[in-house]
């Protein structure tokens, strides 16, 4: 399943990065019930951390390491392990826009169970996307108010 969301953000992307990359920024706006580093390196590609994210039906437990990483414009990861979801991805990208930046969220999510995933997937994909609005909404509020 996968879902993209933007929301225009009146304020600069140096204010914005730290709400994507630090856990305690990151659960002031995301459904996040921990998130923790898994090893000592903290910023840039190969970071690897543990995520646990509060979804409709249950808590998902699950290990991701950052595959992109571009200071103030970008940030990538992708599920290493967990529970439920055979894949998860999210790509992060904030642009300049005309009144400051615009913040583009996707989510790439790989349902298991084949078939009957997909369908479960396609049938989530509503409920996915509002939720993720509501994220971003969030977000920018957050953004703003600093």
């Amino acid at each position: 399943m996968k879902i993209q969301s933007s929301i225009a953000i009146g304020a600069s992307a140096a204010v914005i990065w730290p709400l994507l990359v630090e856990p305690e920024n990151i659960m002031k706006w995301c459904p996040v019930e921990a998130i923790r580093y898994s090893g000592e390196q903290q910023t840039g590609i190969n970071t690897q951390f543990y995520f646990e994210e509060k979804a409709i039906w249950r808590l998902l437990k699950m290990n991701f390491v950052v595959t992109e990483w571009v200071l103030h414009k970008r940030v990538a990861f992708k599920m290493t392990s967990g529970d439920f979801v055979k894949g998860y991805e999210q790509r992060y990208i904030i642009e300049k826009g005309c009144h400051g930046n615009t913040f583009t969220c996707f989510e790439n999510v790989k349902m298991p169970y084949g078939v009957l995933g997909r369908i479960g997937g396609l049938l989530r994909s509503r409920i996915s996307v509002g939720r993720l609005d509501r994220m971003l909404l969030k977000l920018k509020m957050r953004a703003e108010e600093t």
